[in-house]
């Protein structure tokens, strides 16, 4: 038997339409009926939920890059990280996320995948779903390694990828590489086990990108960050991916990664179809200013932005709800387009598109609740309340 929420003072924004005062009938963590309630839906099973000033409810988020959070770290490779990233992340409104990687040591990387195949194939612990992995190196470009350990760089590699895979579980779903130099049979094997691959931390020129994407890359690692920029006699990585339709490209929109100007230049390229919202987000989110570490560098977080020593740019503390805002305050896009970059918008680069990323029937009972300021209220998981900040009633 299923369980009825009823929402009051809240839209719903759902596949196709808009619903006022909305009620969902979950089931088995899946939504088996919605719509606006009226007075046959009340019962004494019906759960009631209201709020105080108007809120939106949308699909929960879904953050396809992001390295930790509140002092955990994928990279830790053991299950308190993991533990601790399910559990703060909807806070946020992330419902699941793919727990990305960094260059690091084979062994460092296949006991951290190892961590993730037991989180996402025994998953006991609410909050948040990991449904994936990103590999985010070793296969990079060390002139654009950005913050990742130079030590560690590799050149693609079918075999050693096929170890990581193998210690995943095959949960790998999307690997950042450089392609400039002999990317064709590493970008045709990930194509053909159905891994997504993503063009980033890469120095390759524009005819490079163009060749790449035509052997099958349809994914750029957060736009402008860790490439090739553009100039006018040759448009690099990021004008390259900007320019072809079959990529869609990763954005970190907090004001630091990506000037506002840019990113208002990124989204009339792109378009709402084109970007996918992420946070590339490290340890230290959550936590106050100071000193952490990723990768074994020490990264120094102040102002809202985190460095390494040397001043490098080293992931974000960005929210998934703080950049949604800033996308529609930087580009001028609309509400319902922000949401679908963080949204629907990985739900179908991922290929999941007909279970998450949208609030219908049939659907995943995953759901963010946000006021006008974009202030999380309530976050759903498989129709479980994992993060609630107001009073009900």
């Amino acid at each position: 038997m299923g369980k009825t929420f009823i929402f009051h003072n809240a839209t719903l924004y759902g596949k196709d339409r808009k619903i006022e005062n909305p009620f969902l009938t979950i089931e088995n963590g899946k939504i088996v009926e919605l719509g606006e309630a009226n007075n046959e839906i009340y019962n004494d099973e019906v759960e009631e939920v209201h709020f105080h000033d108007p809120v939106k409810i949308v699909p929960g988020f879904i953050d396809v890059h992001i390295h930790g959070a509140e002092n955990a770290d994928v990279m830790d490779g053991t299950d308190g990280a993991l533990t601790t990233m399910k559990q703060v992340l909807p806070k946020e409104g992330t419902t699941s996320f793919l727990a990305t990687t960094l260059t690091q040591s084979p062994e460092n990387k296949l006991k951290a995948l190892e961590v993730a195949r037991s989180h996402i194939e025994n998953d006991n612990v609410q909050g948040a779903e990991v449904i994936g992995v990103h590999l985010e190196g070793p296969f990079i470009c060390e002139k654009r390694a950005g913050a990742q350990p130079k030590e560690h760089i590799r050149k693609a590699d079918i075999a050693l990828f096929q170890q990581f895979q193998e210690a995943s579980g095959g949960h790998i779903r999307l690997v950042t590489f450089a392609p400039e130099e002999d990317e064709v049979r590493f970008v045709n094997y990930l194509n053909d086990t159905n891994v997504i691959p993503s063009i980033g931390h890469s120095d390759a020129t524009y005819d490079q990108v163009a060749s790449a994407i035509k052997n099958g890359v349809r994914h750029a690692t957060h736009l402008f960050n860790g490439m090739r920029g553009i100039h006018h006699r040759d448009p690099g990585v990021a004008g390259g991916s900007l320019l072809h339709n079959e990529v869609i490209v990763e954005m970190i929109v907090d004001g630091i990664h990506i000037a506002e100007p840019m990113v208002k230049f990124a989204y009339e390229h792109k378009g709402a179809d084109g970007i996918i919202l992420i946070t590339d987000s490290m340890r230290a989110k959550g936590l106050d200013e100071g000193t952490y570490e990723l990768g074994g560098q020490n990264v120094f977080v102040e102002n809202g932005q985190a460095t390494l020593e040397d001043g490098t740019l080293a992931g974000s503390i960005l929210t998934m709800n703080e950049a949604l805002k800033n996308m529609v305050q930087f580009s001028g896009c609309s509400f319902e387009e922000a949401i679908q970059m963080a949204t629907y918008n990985p739900a179908k680069q991922l290929g999941i598109e007909d279970c998450k990323g949208s609030l219908n029937i049939g659907y995943d009972a995953d759901f963010t609740i946000l006021d006008d300021q974009f202030d999380v209220k309530q976050t759903y998981v498989s129709g479980t309340k994992v993060f609630s900040c107001i009073k009900e009633g």
